[in-house]
């Protein structure tokens, strides 16, 4: 069943005499249960993009639409009740500084009119999920990053959602206490069957949690569907560039420039990682290849090792040797440019 279904979705900005496209004929479809990544590079449209989710800015044009429910066909009445079952959490948190734990979990639970003991009672549940019992009298100032962003994934829950927006959620936070709200979000997600949409510039955040995802660039989707076949097979520049280039806090930076007429991208699959593929290849041609960057990634729960090589100059040598690699069940792809 189709969770979030947008149609045609234009927005665009005024900007004194200048008119600005944020968004371009947007079409997705986001099923019941999917952790769905939007990832692109900074102003690409992505935030513009989760905010018509629930109308917090509306389109110019097109459609939202949230199970059976348009959302622009609906009063603000409606809007406002529909908005209830679409929760969101970001990069700062939000939070009340003046409130203590407890307290801020209990907020939207007061706001609809649920009486002090039922709104304490789901908060210390909730509370619980989240792996912070022991701190509902803190406040705000005394905790850290992480428990902060717990915090508020608790607070979101607290009307209990249908679908959780994150938007740049764990930008803020080291890569440690970013894997642990990634494991909280796919728990809730199994759990409570929520369906969750996670806005971001990191691929590693989409590798780790996501199951599809969609690649936005200059206001338009150039690429979407399985991470997994995104990530082996990119076809866009923009997701190439994000896939090949990584994040700079975990690949240490970039190289510029390499010594390679023809570049190879080998991605190893379960069936190939157990076979020093590059060792054998190497005794059985007799020739070196550059190793010009690896890695090894978590893809939707699975270990990906990734190459990139530099071929030799023999364009023979060349094709004998991407033909092993095949026979040997990689998947493999061109790389042009410096990675």
């Amino acid at each position: 069943m189709s969770e979030i279904v947008v149609k045609d979705l234009c927005k665009t900005f005024n900007q004194n005499t200048d008119t600005v496209d944020a968004l371009k004929n947007i079409n997705l479809t986001i099923e019941t249960g999917d952790i769905y990544g939007i990832i692109g590079m900074s102003g690409a449209g992505k935030s513009t993009l989760v905010r018509c989710f629930n109308f917090l800015e509306k389109p110019t044009s097109g459609e939202v639409w949230i199970g059976n429910k348009n959302l622009s066909a609906l009063s603000e009445k409606e809007l406002r009740a529909e908005r209830s079952e679409i929760a969101m959490i970001f990069q700062s948190f939000n939070l009340l500084m003046q409130k203590n734990v407890i307290d801020n979990v209990c907020f939207p639970l007061r706001l609809q009119k649920i009486s002090k003991a039922d709104a304490r009672k789901r908060a210390k549940e909730l509370l619980e999920i989240v792996g912070l019992s022991e701190k509902e009298k803190a406040y705000p100032a005394q905790l850290s990053g992480g428990q902060r962003q717990r915090v508020a994934i608790a607070r979101a829950l607290a009307n209990k959602p249908r679908i959780l927006l994150c938007d740049e959620a764990t930008s803020a936070l080291d890569p440690q206490t970013t894997a642990s709200i990634l494991e909280l979000l796919r728990d809730i997600n199994k759990k409570l069957g929520i369906t969750i949409v996670v806005i971001t510039h990191q691929m590693s955040v989409v590798s780790e949690i996501c199951n599809k995802v969609a690649i936005i660039e200059k206001g338009e989707v150039v690429e979407n569907g399985l991470v997994e076949d995104v990530f082996n097979h990119p076809k866009s520049s923009a997701a190439r560039e994000l896939i090949l280039r990584g994040d700079n806090e975990k690949t240490g930076g970039i190289v510029e420039t390499i010594n390679a007429e023809r570049k190879i991208r080998i991605v190893f699959t379960e069936n190939s990682s157990y076979e020093p593929v590059i060792a054998n290849m190497v005794l059985k041609f007799q020739t070196a290849v550059n190793i010009l960057r690896a890695d090894t990634r978590n893809v939707g729960g699975v270990a990906k090792g990734e190459m990139i090589l530099g071929l030799p100059e023999d364009t023979t040598l060349q094709e004998n040797i991407i033909s092993y690699l095949r026979e040997r069940g990689l998947e493999i792809e061109e790389v042009t440019g410096d990675v």
